[in-house]
């Protein structure tokens, strides 16, 4: 690996820096409220079929009486 001046690595920092494109604030919005829908699906979904095992195990133990 090839030793690169302090000098020469901060002009490299700011080249990659400047690249660097950042969502707009509707962008962000949009994503955000799709993150915590499919939070709430998945949870409902786990909700669900925790609840459905949870019984098919206590009929089969015999509990659910």
């Amino acid at each position: 690996m090839a030793a690169i001046s302090p000098i020469e690595f901060m002009r490299q920092v700011r080249a990659e820096v400047a690249k660097v494109t950042y969502p707009s604030q509707r962008e962000t919005m949009i994503t955000t409220a799709m993150v915590l829908l499919m939070v709430v699906l998945a949870s409902l979904f786990f909700l669900a079929a925790d609840q459905i095992i949870s019984r098919l195990v206590s009929l089969l133990l015999g509990l659910g009486r």
